[in-house]
């Protein structure tokens, strides 16, 4: 193990034993600010809450490069226990971006400028937007971003130019009726039976097939303490996922509808609020293109995927989407992950890692060279 290698290693065992959640990375963004300003960066602390952004310019006017690492951990209940848990692998794209960062730094950026942005919440869908706010994206022409991938996307040694997220989005329906006695159920309105109705015309949704979808209800609530009253409320929440952004559009208009025509069916009234979100990947041909160039230099030929597609989100494509001219790109690193993200026993072969530097680093380098 070379001294690059050390550090990534002891990098990750710091960031791993000090997870938080999103909004509360306050030793996390304290422990990579201290470390990215000794590699020479001006540092802003409390970017959209607990963000970092670092700004080391070139020698020469040139674009504005941003590498992007998300810093939030998961809560779990384990064994009972209420913990926080590094399951989805940000702490290894915190200490890969720091590392390509640190290594950028010692060689020299010879023109335009490199800026870091780790980012708080993205577990919480909205750390970006936040980010976004305040003004973190405003001068960037380019952005990059990581992430870990399970085992049955990617191995150790290979890696995808471009990961393709699905948008997704979480929808939540009060259905409304009238309370009546157990006896009497012609003086009320059932919701039960509106949710029954409303979730039948859900199921029933179709939209082009030949785009990734689905739509279906998570949560339904409804009936209280008195079992021979009718009830008068019943409540519904919907998960909703859909590989292109005019495809989430047309089925959240759908489900919407759904909702309310069925409740319409015995007489009940239905409300409807989107909870939250995030769009589908778009990225910019140039930036895959030299994302594959990169792989293939650090990885070779053959540990070179194809572009991956998932139904998974992440809110890293809200950069796009509130700055269109930005040109993006997204990585999917191999390294034998199991037994999947967002489980708390999740392992990965932290080998991988190295690779992921160096991919980043390579594609700052063609970029800023």
């Amino acid at each position: 193990m070379n001294n690059k290698e050390a550090r990534i290693q002891e990098t990750y065992d710091t960031l791993h034993a000090m997870p938080e959640v999103g909004f509360a990375e306050v030793k996390t963004s304290a422990w990579l600010a201290e470390k990215i300003k000794a590699a020479g960066f001006a540092v802003t602390t409390g970017v959209g809450g607990t963000g970092v952004v670092a700004v080391l310019k070139g020698k020469e006017a040139g674009p504005v490069v941003a590498l992007r690492a998300d810093m939030d951990a998961l809560a779990h209940v384990v064994d009972g226990q209420d913990v926080c848990v590094h399951s989805c692998g940000h702490d290894a794209h915190c200490t890969m971006v720091l590392t390509a960062a640190q290594e950028l730094a010692a060689a020299g950026i010879a023109r335009g400028t490199l800026k870091i942005l780790f980012q708080p919440a993205e577990e919480k869908l909205f750390g970006a937007t936040r980010m976004i706010e305040a003004g973190a994206l405003d001068d960037v022409d380019i952005v990059l971003g990581i992430h870990l991938r399970p085992i049955q996307e990617a191995k150790t040694g290979q890696a995808t130019p471009a990961l393709y997220h699905g948008s997704s989005y979480i929808m939540e329906a009060t259905i409304s009726g009238q309370t009546a006695h157990g006896a009497r159920p012609h003086l009320g309105v059932n919701a039960i039976d509106a949710a029954a109705a409303a979730i039948n015309a859900i199921n029933a949704i179709h939209i082009n097939p030949v785009i990734p979808s689905t739509c279906k209800v998570t949560r339904m609530q409804a009936g209280g303490a008195t079992l021979n009253q009718i009830p008068d409320r019943a409540e519904l929440a919907l998960d909703l996922r859909a590989q292109q952004n005019d495809a989430m559009k047309t089925l959240l208009a759908k489900a919407e509808n759904a909702i309310k025509a069925g409740a319409a069916t015995v007489g009940a009234t239905a409300t409807t609020v989107v909870k939250g979100g995030v769009p589908a990947a778009e990225y910019h041909p140039e930036i895959i293109e030299l994302a594959r160039q990169a792989i293939r230099t650090v990885l070779g030929e053959s540990g070179l995927l194809e572009p991956i597609v998932t139904p998974g989100g992440e809110d890293f494509h809200n950069f796009v989407q509130a700055k269109p001219s930005l040109k993006a790109g997204y990585i999917g690193l191999g390294c034998d992950l199991t037994p999947g993200l967002h489980d708390p026993s999740m392992k990965f072969d932290r080998s991988a890692m190295i690779n992921g530097v160096e991919i980043l680093e390579w594609m700052v380098g063609k970029l800023l060279r």
